[in-house]
């Protein structure tokens, strides 16, 4: 049975070029948590991890993190995200929102640093941690859209 389109798990992630962060809402989208990131492995072997993610978690609905300089504009590496995106939803077959991400890695470095966390656990966990502040601000903005 299909859910309703304001339901289901959705996953955020945090794409680098050799670790993708990631992170998991509840099935009401109300709360988000970090899943860690993965090593990046090759496209087709990130695809099949991401596919028994999404199969596993029931996850219906993918965002990911876009790159823009402080001005708002293009950079390489939201190129590469939005080829990212594109191959997602063409395998997938699951929507994948963009997501401007500005600062979340240096918002989470701040925040592992407040919580005194060494610099070799902070490396473990930061991509993560980015991610899940992606998923927190696109939780926020769904919470503040008028109802259908």
């Amino acid at each position: 049975m299909d859910k309703p389109a304001n339901q289901g798990r959705i996953l955020a992630i945090d794409l680098g070029t050799r670790r993708m962060g990631l992170a998991l809402s509840d099935p009401g989208r109300r709360i988000g948590s970090s899943l860690g990131m993965i090593e990046r492995r090759g496209m087709a072997r990130d695809l099949a991890r991401l596919r028994e993610l999404v199969r596993e978690r029931e996850v219906t609905e993918i965002v990911l993190g876009l790159p823009l300089h402080l001005s708002g504009g293009e950079s390489e590496g939201s190129r590469r995200s939005r080829a990212f995106a594109e191959r997602l939803e063409r395998e997938l077959g699951l929507p994948v929102r963009l997501r401007d991400e500005s600062l979340t890695t240096v918002e989470a470095e701040d925040i592992l640093i407040e919580a005194d966390l060494s610099r070799r656990k902070r490396k473990k966990v930061i991509d993560g941690m980015a991610a899940a502040l992606i998923l927190r601000s696109y939780l926020n903005e769904l919470e503040e859209r008028p109802a259908p």
